[in-house]
């Protein structure tokens, strides 16, 4: 059963289509990787799951996007855009800390829409932490400075603001491309513990990381959906040749 169901979607940028037609599935508890060249539409398509794009001038989006049922593009008094981005998180390309203490970034999100008691805040910034697994790291340096921290530390930190919240999808665009490998490995197997828990969703450029960590991958191409499959299938026996020449690297 898809937690996340995608129906004809189409997205212009003024004239531009950058969006044709998409349809997919997005299945809880898995981490879905979308890849493809520079410009295909990946990031754009990942920012409509949290209506990312509406502050964009001269966007059309047309087609269904529902999550747990419910259209996230209707336009009617019933949709809470400011729920659903708490229910549907984001962490960018580069870490974004705020430029306030550690403890401060992960309670951020919880003062701002009054979801916890004063009280109640040590507690979930120490449970945030730990499921980042940073917290026996930063334990004595709550009140510093986010801003000091590595970069790996930095994205840590940012999925630890999202994870206050208590989202249900997780959407992380590019979220190693900052990073060497040593830390790419290590978000990636926060990526495998946090799925157990959440569904993820990842834009990468990075075929070999798609190929490690997701359950399912879509290739996009021109705003199209070229493939969307079981990540075994797409990367041993994709059933487009568009795909299977990105796959093995004839061209992207």
């Amino acid at each position: 059963m898809s937690i996340v169901e995608i129906k004809n979607l189409d997205l212009f940028y003024g004239s531009f289509q950058a969006l044709i037609k998409v349809n997919m599935g997005i299945e809880p508890n898995r981490i879905t990787s979308m890849i493809g060249p520079s410009g295909c539409g990946k990031s754009t398509l990942l920012r409509c799951l949290n209506r990312m794009n509406d502050s964009i001038e001269g966007i059309k989006i047309t087609g269904q996007i529902n999550i747990d049922g419910q259209n996230i593009l209707r336009k009617d008094d019933t949709m809470d855009v400011d729920a659903l981005r708490r229910k549907v998180g984001m962490v960018f390309q580069r870490p974004n800390p705020f430029p306030l203490t550690v403890f401060e970034n992960v309670a951020f999100g919880l003062r701002i829409h009054k979801l916890a008691k004063s009280s109640e805040l040590t507690g979930i910034v120490e449970e945030s932490l730990k499921a980042v697994m940073l917290w026996e790291d930063l334990k004595d340096k709550l009140q510093n400075s986010a801003l000091n921290l590595s970069l790996e530390q930095r994205q840590r930190l940012c999925v630890a603001r999202l994870i206050a919240v208590k989202p249900d999808i997780i959407l992380l665009d590019e979220p190693c491309s900052a990073l060497d490998p040593i830390a790419t490995a290590r978000i990636e197997e926060l990526m495998l513990e946090l799925k157990k828990k959440y569904t993820i969703v990842i834009v990468t450029h990075n075929i070999a990381q798609a190929a490690r960590v997701s359950d399912d991958t879509g290739f996009m191409l021109l705003g199209e959906l070229v493939e969307f499959g079981k990540t075994s299938q797409i990367f041993t026996s994709p059933k487009e040749k568009k795909t299977e020449d990105y796959v093995t690297g004839r061209f992207g």
